[in-house]
Protein backbone atom coordinates (compact mmCIF):
# COMPACT_ATOMS: atom_id res chain seq x y z
CA UNK A 1 0.00 0.00 0.00
CA UNK A 2 1.58 4.20 -0.56
CA UNK A 3 0.82 6.82 1.38
CA UNK A 4 -2.64 7.76 -0.17
CA UNK A 5 -4.36 4.58 0.02
CA UNK A 6 -3.04 3.66 3.86
CA UNK A 7 -5.07 7.21 4.66
CA UNK A 8 -7.95 6.20 2.75
CA UNK A 9 -7.86 2.56 4.70
CA UNK A 10 -7.78 5.04 8.16
CA UNK A 11 -10.52 7.13 6.64
CA UNK A 12 -12.86 4.34 5.28
CA UNK A 13 -12.70 2.46 8.98
CA UNK A 14 -13.07 5.15 11.36
CA UNK A 15 -16.08 7.55 12.05
CA UNK A 16 -15.55 11.38 11.43
CA UNK A 17 -16.67 13.49 14.55
CA UNK A 18 -16.68 16.99 13.94
CA UNK A 19 -16.52 18.71 17.08
CA UNK A 20 -15.68 22.34 15.82
CA UNK A 21 -18.14 23.24 13.49
CA UNK A 22 -17.28 26.27 10.73
CA UNK A 23 -17.58 29.78 12.48
CA UNK A 24 -16.83 27.95 15.94
CA UNK A 25 -14.37 29.60 18.36
CA UNK A 26 -11.06 26.92 19.72
CA UNK A 27 -12.26 25.89 23.12
CA UNK A 28 -8.99 27.63 25.12
CA UNK A 29 -8.20 30.37 21.93
CA UNK A 30 -10.84 32.21 21.47
CA UNK A 31 -9.00 34.10 19.40
CA UNK A 32 -8.95 31.05 16.68
CA UNK A 33 -11.98 31.14 14.58
CA UNK A 34 -12.30 27.51 12.21
CA UNK A 35 -12.98 28.53 8.82
CA UNK A 36 -14.45 25.06 8.10
CA UNK A 37 -15.77 22.05 9.59
CA UNK A 38 -12.91 20.30 11.70
CA UNK A 39 -12.69 17.53 13.77
CA UNK A 40 -10.65 14.08 13.79
CA UNK A 41 -11.33 10.43 13.34
CA UNK A 42 -12.36 8.29 16.35
CA UNK A 43 -10.56 5.59 17.87
CA UNK A 44 -6.92 6.46 15.86
CA UNK A 45 -4.27 8.81 18.28
CA UNK A 46 -1.80 11.42 16.07
CA UNK A 47 1.16 12.78 17.65
CA UNK A 48 -0.45 14.73 20.45
CA UNK A 49 -2.20 11.45 21.61
CA UNK A 50 -5.66 12.65 20.17
CA UNK A 51 -7.48 11.28 17.00
CA UNK A 52 -6.23 12.59 13.69
CA UNK A 53 -7.65 15.84 12.76
CA UNK A 54 -9.55 16.48 9.78
CA UNK A 55 -10.56 19.28 7.81
CA UNK A 56 -14.35 18.50 5.99
CA UNK A 57 -14.97 20.48 3.00
CA UNK A 58 -18.12 21.49 1.13
CA UNK A 59 -18.23 18.52 -1.76
CA UNK A 60 -20.26 14.79 -0.98
CA UNK A 61 -18.25 12.12 -0.49
CA UNK A 62 -15.49 10.91 1.88
CA UNK A 63 -12.83 11.82 -0.71
CA UNK A 64 -8.98 12.24 0.62
CA UNK A 65 -8.26 15.36 -1.37
CA UNK A 66 -4.84 16.08 0.65
CA UNK A 67 -2.93 16.85 3.80
CA UNK A 68 -1.43 19.48 5.83
CA UNK A 69 1.79 18.85 7.61
CA UNK A 70 1.71 21.64 10.53
CA UNK A 71 4.48 22.56 13.20
CA UNK A 72 3.42 24.78 16.20
CA UNK A 73 5.58 26.33 18.19
CA UNK A 74 3.61 27.09 20.87
CA UNK A 75 2.53 23.80 21.38
CA UNK A 76 5.85 22.20 21.00
CA UNK A 77 4.17 19.57 18.28
CA UNK A 78 4.24 18.49 14.73
CA UNK A 79 0.77 16.50 13.21
CA UNK A 80 -0.83 15.84 10.27
CA UNK A 81 -4.64 16.95 8.83
CA UNK A 82 -6.42 14.91 6.53
CA UNK A 83 -8.39 17.34 4.12
CA UNK A 84 -11.51 15.68 3.38
CA UNK A 85 -13.82 16.91 0.70
CA UNK A 86 -12.63 20.22 -0.37
CA UNK A 87 -12.71 22.22 -2.96
CA UNK A 88 -9.26 24.41 -4.15
CA UNK A 89 -10.56 27.37 -2.53
CA UNK A 90 -11.58 25.57 0.91
CA UNK A 91 -7.66 24.05 0.56
CA UNK A 92 -6.15 27.74 -0.01
CA UNK A 93 -8.19 28.65 3.01
CA UNK A 94 -7.01 25.86 5.36
CA UNK A 95 -3.12 26.76 4.10
CA UNK A 96 -3.71 30.12 4.83
CA UNK A 97 -5.13 29.17 8.40
CA UNK A 98 -1.97 27.32 9.34
CA UNK A 99 0.62 30.05 7.64
CA UNK A 100 -1.33 33.23 8.73
CA UNK A 101 -0.58 32.16 12.02
CA UNK A 102 2.07 33.63 14.19
CA UNK A 103 2.91 30.03 15.93
CA UNK A 104 2.11 27.68 13.29
CA UNK A 105 2.75 26.71 9.93
CA UNK A 106 1.84 24.26 7.44
CA UNK A 107 3.16 22.72 4.55
CA UNK A 108 0.64 21.37 2.00
CA UNK A 109 0.21 18.02 0.10
CA UNK A 110 -2.51 17.68 -2.41
CA UNK A 111 -3.31 14.50 -3.76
Amino acid sequence: MDFWQRLDSLLAGHTIVLDRPKGSHHPRYPEIVYPLDYGYLKDTSAADGNGIDIWRGSLSGNHLVGVVCTVDSFKQDAEIKLLIDCTSQEIDIINSFYNGSHSMSGLLVKR
